[in-house]
């Protein structure tokens, strides 16, 4: 049996152990998870699911759920920085020893089976839930829903976030299809929420055909938000009127928030929450790289994930509405090749002043060059362009710009005169690859861990 003394090289074993990087299906999950005894008979398990916001939903639920003092497990993937990311207990990423010796066990039951990396790894997550004793367990799926490792545990309750086109090549070239296909994590008899506006027929067709509860957005609950940012939701007899605004930024998250009070409500008699526990959990959540500002060095940049036309949309949005009078924004920008490069930019043509193009690394990513190309026929001007080899590269390069115009607006009198004009602003995006080698330079800077 493997032996490792570190979580690096556990890692490299469970990297190189199957064929595929991706091998949907759930004969191998199912039959690991009958070996290894995961159970959690007693709990309260809720799935997430959708083409963008999935990771928002997954947060907020964990922090009104712990908010009242309820031990918490979330599961979320990919990981930016630490594969700890996946798995947090009661807020807190376990350690390295902790996958460790979770690891040792999957190892040791697996026997000759082979098992891809998000399997191995997702095991590992649910045994240490599993055994932390977790009672309320959040789990994001990682990709699609029906075949998904993940879904291979049932749910009390079960989210559908959006539902986009993205992942085509295993999911379908359709909403339709696509909604199928996550649909299938509902179970019958359970609450099934739906926070898109714009349901697929596929999906409420499901959920009529195994009999599940539907909670739609719009039909079986509503928000309705403030012009002081403040929102009411009500689902039937069950209203909170004027409740803060989620602290994760973007008018998104008002409509994730519906989707995690329609979860919330749906299992009050379970897994019962007061007021004050879901204003605690609202105000006080955190999620990394949702439009999240991470630094004001040498100016405001923001990194945000958003990497398919959907999350293209909900970014062009948040960078128009948080955009000051006479700000001129800058993108670092870099996506990878099976992504729909074109539609993206096309989107966010108009939301940039200049850009900053990286090519990214791995068997997936696009060249600088490629993107481009994509982005001039999309409508973007060349003169706005810019490639580089790397992102570290076209962050570099985009900070030296925002100095520069920083200092030309200074010296023409515009901060002086206190106005908001000339101000700079950096917006790094298109790809979790793209913002994990924007966060390893500022680490190495110490402005993020």
């Amino acid at each position: 049996m493997f032996e490792a003394d570190t979580l690096d090289k556990w890692l490299a074993h469970i990297e190189v152990l199957h064929s595929k990087p991706i091998d949907l299906g759930l004969e191998r999950m199912r039959e690991m998870v009958s070996r290894l005894g995961i159970s959690f008979a007693g709990r309260t398990v809720v799935t997430v699911g959708g083409t963008n916001g999935k990771g928002s939903t997954c947060a907020m639920l964990e922090s009104i759920y712990r908010a009242a003092n309820y031990t918490t497990g979330m599961h979320t993937s990919p990981h930016l920085l630490r594969i700890n990311e996946r798995c947090v207990v009661n807020g807190r990423e376990v350690s390295d020893e902790r996958l460790i010796a979770a690891f040792r066990k999957v190892e040791k039951a697996r026997g000759d089976m082979t098992l891809s990396y998000f399997e191995y790894t997702a095991l590992a997550i649910l045994l240490i839930f599993m055994e932390e004793q977790c009672e309320v367990v959040i789990l994001e799926i990682g990709l699609g829903g029906r075949l998904d490792a993940i879904n291979t545990i049932d749910s009390d309750a079960a989210v559908i976030s959006t539902v986009g086109v993205d992942h085509t090549a295993f999911l379908g070239n359709t909403r339709e299809e696509i909604g199928m296909e996550k649909a299938h994590i509902y179970r019958p008899g359970r609450p099934a929420v739906c926070a898109d506006e714009d349901v697929p027929a596929t999906v409420s067709g499901y959920i009529r055909e195994i009999g599940a509860k539907p909670l739609f957005a719009n039909i079986d609950w509503r928000v309705s938000v403030k012009p002081d940012g403040r929102f009411t939701f009500s689902q039937g007899a069950f209203i909170l009127e004027n409740l803060p605004a989620p602290a994760l930024l973007g008018s998104n998250q008002y409509r994730n928030a519906g989707g995690v009070l329609a979860v919330v409500a749906a299992l009050m008699d379970r897994v019962p929450v007061t007021r004050d526990d879901i204003e605690r959990g609202l105000t006080s959540v955190r999620l990394a790289a949702r439009f999240e500002l991470i630094t004001n060095d040498p100016v405001p940049t923001v990194i945000d994930v958003g990497h398919n036309p959907q999350a293209a949309e909900v970014l062009f949005t948040n960078v128009v509405r948080s955009k000051k009078p006479g700000e001129r924004t800058l993108a670092v920008f870099g996506m990878l090749a099976d992504k729909d490069m074109t539609a993206v930019s096309h989107i966010l043509c108009d939301a940039f002043d200049e850009w900053f193009v990286a090519s990214l690394t791995g068997p997936r990513a696009a060249t600088s060059g490629q993107l481009s190309e994509c982005m001039l026929k999309a409508g973007v001007d060349a003169a706005r362009i810019r490639t580089f080899d790397g992102v570290a590269e076209a962050l570099a390069a985009a900070r030296a710009r925002s100095r520069e115009l920083a200092g030309r607006y200074a010296n023409n009198g515009d901060s002086a005169a206190g106005s908001q004009s000339g101000t700079v602003r950096i917006v790094v995006f298109g790809s979790f690859v793209t913002v994990t080698a924007a966060l390893e330079v500022f680490a190495q800077e110490g402005i993020c861990r």
